[in-house]
């Protein structure tokens, strides 16, 4: 029998939320964090509204030498990483460094250090670029410096597939720890609110240019007319069953199943349903709640909700979208959404999707405007990402 992997520990950086009760009072309040982009002058560009954290400060949880050397997603990603230590009463100096690893997920890297160092070379020339660009930048390097500051030398690793990566990344997490890895630390912060990084993101052809917060972010609506981006994450504790057990550890929940396709010449989503369902061993009917992928395209929306329907019948299953709330945080978005379906299972309440008027064309049972109280033991939690990924993950209390 294939041992167990859950997590003990969470840690939450969101737009409507710091630490992870912070973000799930807000989340069941409605609150959300959406509104006009701060972080620089966007009056240029076609969409100007984000999901942004804006009372998050590292000076003072970091040391001042990681400053100069890091951008602000590794700042986010170190001290989030340090919030879900502490939360799965984990201290690192105390177990072996080689039984340790990190596994994230990034869909761009450092991309406000790179624009200011990218600036520099361009305004001043090549001797006043930061010798830290040289890894500031990279897609790994928030596993790089979270392995260097917990002394974590197991099995470590990033992937990048977009938004599919936070529940890729702890896909990763849960091989390592099923051939022996001790504990993992695993899901995805992402932060590119700049104006290069804004620029990327226009490319898409998938963010909203509403002006209003509350009509700009409407997924499974007849309104809906694309995402807004957003900052932020989740990093999970993971440890096999035994593992948290013996050291007596508070379990949020058990990673059960997951699966990943690629679209091909049909969507590939409802496979990866279907797959990460026998791979955790339970049917549709086993499943309590779904968190959505949300794309608020209309295609990507109809997608997703023939996918559900497909596998669950119509209105067959309590559907949510709680990064209405944040917008979408590209690899931080599906891991973030982990992490709010261990604290549902946990208090047995499904978060609503706020400012949305479900479509009945879709068949979906929307959770709108108030949470829902219900019994809950399985959610399954559904990403995609850019150019055809598909991931689904099942987690069980």
């Amino acid at each position: 029998m294939t041992a167990s992997v859950v997590v003990t520990g969470l840690g939450v950086a969101a737009p409507n939320g710091l630490g992870e009760q912070d973000f799930w009072n807000a989340t069941l309040a409605g609150k959300s964090g959406i509104g006009p982009l701060t972080h620089f002058d966007a009056s240029g560009y076609p969409a100007r509204l984000a999901g942004e954290i804006s009372d998050f400060t590292a000076e003072g949880q970091l040391p001042s030498r990681l400053m100069p050397q890091t951008d602000r997603v590794t700042r986010l990603s170190l001290v989030v990483a340090d919030w879900a230590l502490a939360d799965a009463g984990v201290r690192p100096a105390e177990l072996p460094e080689f039984s340790m690893g990190v596994s994230t997920a990034s869909s761009a890297g450092g991309f406000a250090f790179s624009q200011q160092e990218l600036k520099n070379l361009w305004s001043k020339g090549s001797q006043y670029v930061s010798a830290y660009q040289s890894f500031a930048w990279f897609y790994a390097v928030n596993t790089g410096q979270i392995s260097i500051r917990n002394g974590m030398k197991g099995p470590s690793g990033v992937v990048v597939t977009d938004q599919a990566g936070g529940l890729d990344a702890v896909a990763q997490a849960r091989r390592q720890i099923r051939k022996g890895t001790s504990l993992v630390v695993a899901g995805a912060v992402d932060a590119l609110l700049c104006s290069w990084g804004w620029v990327g993101l226009h490319t898409s052809g998938r963010l909203s240019t509403a002006e209003e917060p509350t009509r700009a972010y409407l997924p499974f609506d007849d309104r809906a007319v694309g995402h807004v981006a957003g900052e932020g994450g989740a990093l999970l504790i993971m440890e096999s069953g035994d593992s948290a057990r013996a050291r007596g550890a508070e379990v949020y929940g058990e990673i059960a199943g997951y699966a990943a396709t690629f679209d091909g010449r049909e969507p590939g989503l409802r496979k990866a349903v279907e797959l990460a369902l026998a791979d955790a061993g339970v049917t549709a009917a086993d499943v309590d709640v779904v968190f959505a992928d949300a794309a608020a395209e209309p295609e990507l929306d109809r997608v997703e909700a023939e996918a559900i329907v497909e596998v669950f019948g119509p209105h067959g299953v309590p559907v949510t979208a709680p990064k209405t709330m944040t917008g979408r945080l590209y690899a931080g978005g599906a891991a973030l959404d982990l992490a709010t379906a261990f604290l549902a299972l946990r208090e047995d309440t499904i978060p609503p999707t706020v400012h949305t008027e479900p479509a009945e064309r879709y068949g979906l049972d929307l959770v709108v405007s108030q949470p829902r109280a219900a019994r809950l033991r399985t959610a399954l939690v559904l990403a995609r990402g850019h150019g055809g990924f598909n991931s689904a993950m099942v987690v069980r209390s």
